[in-house]
């Protein structure tokens, strides 16, 4: 005989202990999504930014960064799905790769910019890797709070005596007999239809709040980086701040309030990986300006006279000293000592055959336009629209670029205004002022922020500033390395009521105003239309303006009536044969 199987009775189950009031986990965890959100979002923005700072194109930067990070988002989801039994350690690990390489990634994409030459992989790189861990955050943070909370609740930390009545009850249930398909699983008590509703109602509640705590952190990271961290940090100090922060709060939120959870080894290796993570930010921060200033060498050579960042962009003076110097705003080459003068007689002096008593510059920070302009003795005000105040300040204290306007913002004739030419001209410009010339000497069409500058509302706001007879002259990019461009702001002024002349001027090599791209600045290669200019000459009106010199023009280094005219038929040789269509601010064709 057989004797029946003595069941032993199973010691209770201890109850994990955590804090007892409800929010004690739920409200930390949420603090530490509102901290991890505000970062991530910083880390994104860094990137636009810096990427279109270094390969230009701003739309295209913050469009591929963008598709990226969202995109890596999704696929970091799905793989936290093989962490969350282990959510712990799981999310401790993904918050400190996320702040080193968040916080470091304005440092590798500026140094592969400087010395590699490119940094499109780069870009693309960072943001599959940031976009991944982001997205790993919510799922393991969902894990934990509901194990936290379910831990806590009534019906999972139950005492023997209850789990010996609930076995009793079992036991008369069985002599009656199960329902087929509807007993309970063998070791768990069945869920009633009201905790099952109370568990999918704190499952939404959970989603909402982590989401809603996830926005709002975004909200502020947003607002943090402008407004902020940019100003005041810079952009390659504030990312690595930024990833000591995401450090600190996911490491600290995993080591304190789920430490129980830790296994030693665990435990060991999110303190060590987090404290590294931490060393490494702190070294690179204490070496961030060795770095900029090797960085800076290495894209504009070992001649750097003056770096500063105003409040807009950076602007770096190089050149030898006694020597011309050369002026880069935001890595671009503006003003190129050697042969300026090419392109500011060309840019002027055709505009002044004709009355020019008042003339109109628009940009023009360097003082280099309006030292030609000064050259006629009977120019009466010259009024000088520069966005940038740092750029002007600049160039009044500079020694080199003071000489190479011939202090042209002491005479009394000149008069800056400090705005953008889009809104001064719409709003700020004094609806009785009118001008004989307005002389249009803007960053390059193909630049994004420049789009608006060169679209037809701005030229029909420029159109109402000139008097019967004035004229308009138009730097439009270089007609051999972008046709489509140059032809493009053709199409533009013409659409805005011009007649227009097309002209351009030739350098010695590598010049400046060329293009909207950086990179190939940076590794050596000529820049695209280096050593030509394109400008259009136009008025309002049917008539087409007169393409030559003034009689009264001074004596011009490299400007003579007949370079002007084959200059013109060098550009003709370029126009599309098909016509296009003009730029506008809803639709910039740049």
């Amino acid at each position: 005989m057989i004797d029946p199987p003595v069941t032993m009775p199973l010691p209770p189950k201890r109850a994990v202990r955590l804090p007892e009031r409800p929010g004690a986990v739920r409200y930390p965890v949420l603090a530490v999504v509102f901290v991890c959100a505000a970062c991530g979002l910083v880390y994104e923005l860094e990137l636009v930014a810096l990427a279109s700072y270094l390969i230009g194109d701003s739309v295209t930067q913050a469009s591929v960064v963008l598709s990226v990070m969202v995109f890596a988002m999704g696929l970091g989801s799905l793989l936290a799905k093989r962490l969350r039994c282990r959510a712990a350690v799981g999310f401790g690990l993904v918050e400190g790769g996320l702040a080193l390489i968040g916080g470091c990634s304005a440092m590798v994409l500026y140094a592969a910019f400087a010395w590699l030459g490119e940094s499109r992989y780069v870009l693309v790189a960072f943001s599959l890797a940031i976009g991944v861990l982001i997205g790993a955050e919510i799922p393991l943070l969902m894990s934990l709070i509901q194990r936290a909370e379910s831990m806590r609740s009534p019906e999972s930390v139950r005492s023997p005596e209850s789990v010996r009545s609930a076995d009793s009850g079992r036991g008369a249930d069985s002599g009656r007999g199960a329902e087929p398909g509807r007993g309970a699983e063998p070791g768990r008590p069945a869920a009633s239809g009201g905790g099952l509703r109370r568990e999918q109602h704190d499952a939404a509640g959970t989603v909402a709040d982590l989401f809603a705590a996830d926005y709002v952190g975004a909200l502020v990271g947003g607002l943090a980086f402008p407004f902020l961290l940019l100003p005041w940090l810079g952009q390659l100090t504030g990312a690595l701040v930024t990833g000591a922060v995401n450090a600190v709060a996911g490491g600290g939120l995993v080591l304190w309030l789920f430490r129980r959870d830790l296994t030693v080894r665990s435990r060991v290796l999110l303190v060590g990986a987090n404290l590294s993570v931490l060393a490494v930010l702190a070294t690179a921060t204490v070496l961030v300006d060795d770095f900029e200033q090797a960085a800076r060498r290495a894209v504009y050579g070992d001649d750097v006279r003056v770096a500063v960042q105003t409040g807009l962009q950076e602007v770096v003076v190089t050149g030898e000293r006694g020597g011309p110097p050369d002026l880069f705003l935001n890595g671009r080459l503006r003003v190129g000592g050697q042969d300026e003068y090419r392109y500011h007689e060309a840019l002027v002096h055709p505009a002044m055959n004709g009355p020019h008593a008042r003339v109109l510059i628009l940009g023009g920070g360097d003082g280099l336009a309006a030292r030609e302009v000064l050259r006629y003795p009977d120019v009466r005000a010259v009024t000088v629209v520069e966005v940038d105040p740092g750029v002007v300040r600049l160039v009044r204290t500079d020694p080199g670029l003071a000489a190479l306007n011939g202090n042209a913002f002491r005479d009394p004739r000149v008069d800056v205004v400090y705005g953008d030419a889009f809104g001064w001209l719409r709003g700020t410009r004094p609806v009785q002022e009118r001008y004989d010339v307005v002389i249009s000497d803007l960053p390059d069409p193909g630049i994004t922020p420049s789009a608006k500058l060169y679209s037809e509302e701005f030229y029909g706001l420029a159109a109402g500033a000139l008097t019967d007879g004035g004229r308009l002259v138009v730097h439009a990019g270089s007609a051999s390395a972008r046709p489509r461009t140059y032809w493009t702001v053709d199409a533009t002024l013409r659409a805005a009521g011009f007649a227009t002349r097309p002209y351009g001027a030739s350098g010695r090599g590598s010049s400046f105003a060329a293009g909207p791209d950086r990179a190939d600045r940076a590794s050596g290669a000529p820049a695209p239309g280096a050593g030509e200019w394109g400008f259009l000459l136009a008025a309002p009106g049917p008539r087409r303006p007169a393409l030559g010199l003034a009689p009264a023009a001074p004596s011009l280094r490299s400007l003579t009536p007949g370079t002007l005219t084959g200059a013109e038929s060098r550009m003709e040789r370029t126009r599309h044969a098909a016509g296009l269509p003009p730029s506008t601010l809803v639709h910039p064709r740049y």
